[in-house]
């Protein structure tokens, strides 16, 4: 089991939740992860990372599968010019690959918000720190895990 798999089972079962972590094959795209979960795309949840232009903060955005964050809305729930985060910082701050990342279990927290689109269901499921895995979780317990705030930041 690669590092990445194992801090995502670790947050789980920390939190005293089942390890719901599947392998689903290619699961890159929301398009890919729904049709291996049998699921709706809004479904699936969409870690979007993206850098403070100013102060080089790190903000994850929480977005079901079919949606698209708005970089204007988001901006404005940060409080400063926002911009994609690269793979590197990706990498370095939550210590998953591009393609994998979680919404939790990252090595530096910052701070979250989710789409409350994800509300309108029993079950949505998140990578788990790998392309090919995921996990599933009720949405609320999701964002309380992640410590985020609902919020409208999409299109």
């Amino acid at each position: 089991m690669s590092k990445s798999l194992k801090r995502v089972a670790r947050a789980l079962s920390d939190a005293g939740l089942p390890d719901t972590i599947i392998e689903a094959g290619e699961t890159r795209t929301a398009e890919q992860a729904a049709a291996a979960c049998g699921c709706e795309i809004d479904q699936i949840v969409k870690s979007i990372l993206f850098c403070g232009v100013s102060s080089g903060a790190v903000r994850l955005f929480l977005t079901a599968g079919g949606n698209r964050v708005c970089a204007a809305k988001a901006s404005a729930l940060a409080g400063e010019e926002l911009g994609r985060a690269d793979v590197a910082l990706v990498r370095a701050s939550t210590g998953f690959a591009i393609g994998g990342v979680a919404p939790i279990g990252h090595l530096t927290p910052q701070p979250v918000w989710i789409d409350p689109r994800l509300l309108d269901f029993k079950i949505v499921w998140a990578a788990a720190g790998t392309p090919r895995h995921v996990f599933s979780i009720k949405p609320r317990v999701l964002m309380s895990l992640s410590n985020a705030t609902d919020a409208d930041f999409v299109e």
